[in-house]
């Protein structure tokens, strides 16, 4: 099954680290990915751009409305993400808590549907009676 683990982090946080403390965590993150790799999980991984260059678009009473910045203020935001292949959710949340994210900030663990409504059956996704 496939997971998608996203790392949330105080992105204010990266300036006020130290060079040594910056390399320390740029290392623990380098080894962490290359270990997902070795094992063969990793099937894609992305980092994203601080949430100054966010926008956020929703249809209130048939209007668009776009905003500037993320979709919440919140304390940490979305900065990447990586999709594994692993057996069950146990092996996920394990690589999850090996993430150098997991020490400073949050890695949310999800499974991932097979497609979408669009290209699924609906009966995957219609509420029961």
């Amino acid at each position: 099954m496939q997971y998608i683990l996203m790392d949330y982090v105080n992105e204010d946080g990266w300036p006020q680290l130290s060079q040594a403390e910056q390399e320390e965590w740029l290392g623990a993150y380098q080894a962490y990915m290359k270990a997902m790799m070795e094992a063969g999980v990793l099937k894609s991984s992305h980092g994203l751009r601080p949430t100054v260059t966010a926008t956020t678009v929703r249809v209130v009473h048939e209007k668009t409305q776009v905003l500037d910045g993320p979709y919440a203020d919140t304390k940490e935001q979305l900065g990447g993400f990586h999709l594994i292949e692993a057996p069950d959710l146990d092996a996920a949340l394990a690589w999850a808590a090996r993430s150098p994210t997991a020490l400073h900030g949050v890695v949310e663990v999800r499974p991932l549907w097979e497609g979408t409504l669009l290209t699924g059956e609906f009966d995957d996704y219609l509420k029961r009676e």
